[in-house]
């Protein structure tokens, strides 16, 4: 680490620290500029009480929003760094499909900001990518925010507790039924793991949450195998109604 920060200067004076989003110059590697800060959409509270879906200044603490009452999730909590809008949809093609890794520990940041529930007793899990997806990648881009996450909030990283058994089809435009049977048998626990999940408290890692077919079935093979408590922790959430308008 001590030799890392003694290499910032001279980094900084062969590549000057850019915005990865606009390529406006500013002050470190490790940030945007101040415009496309204010472009990100930080969910905020009041939130349903199950899901953390942002809603009215008029509802009381602990409600529970409609899709909740009317399909209760099978986690813990939902905790998104941002709301899926332009800016952190950039964001996300840039990390996952431009190959810019290096954007992992700031969109960690932004989502180990709202797990101050996890402490060091917690595992940190990714969402598992299926190895011919991980071979045409080079990398798991939840692995990358897992590890960024486990190190910001001391907790236990297990990059390898689930399995991605078969490959899927994109889940985009799939209605509920053709996602569960995509993501049928697709996910399970690692059986050399298994035994950590006991009474288990676990963070799911993920980049975006769409849908959260994906985290659902992870939810499940981690609850089945006795985990006790499973937060979902995403850097973007789609929610186009919880965006601002206007």
């Amino acid at each position: 680490m001590r030799f890392a920060q003694a290499l910032v200067p001279v980094t900084d004076l062969v590549f000057p620290p850019r915005c990865p989003l606009c390529g406006e110059g500013i002050g470190a590697q490790t940030g945007l500029c101040a415009a496309c800060w204010g472009e990100l959409v930080i969910p905020g509270e009041p939130a349903c009480g199950l899901c953390q879906r942002p809603m009215g200044d008029s509802i009381t603490a602990g409600a529970v929003c409609a899709p909740c009452l009317a399909q209760p999730p099978k986690h813990d909590g939902v905790a998104a760094g941002t709301l899926y809008n332009a800016a952190s949809r950039r964001l996300v093609l840039a990390f996952k499909h431009g190959q810019r890794i290096a954007l992992a520990p700031m969109m960690a940041r932004l989502m180990a900001a709202k797990l101050s529930m996890v402490e060091p007793d917690w595992l940190v899990v990714p969402v598992p990518l299926h190895r011919w997806r991980l071979w045409q990648r080079g990398f798991n881009q939840a692995a990358l925010l897992a590890g960024e996450i486990a190190r910001l909030r001391g907790a236990r990283l297990a990059v390898d507790l689930l399995e991605r058994r078969k490959a899927t089809p994109t889940l985009g435009g799939l209605g509920a039924k053709a996602r569960g049977r995509a993501l049928s048998g697709a996910i399970a626990v690692n059986p050399r793991r298994r035994a950590s999940l006991s009474g288990a408290k676990v963070v799911l890692v993920d980049d975006v949450l769409t849908s959260g077919a994906t985290s659902e079935a992870c939810v499940s093979a981690l609850k089945r195998a006795g985990a006790e408590t499973v937060i979902v922790a995403c850097f973007a959430r789609v929610l186009d109604e919880a965006l601002p308008t206007g």
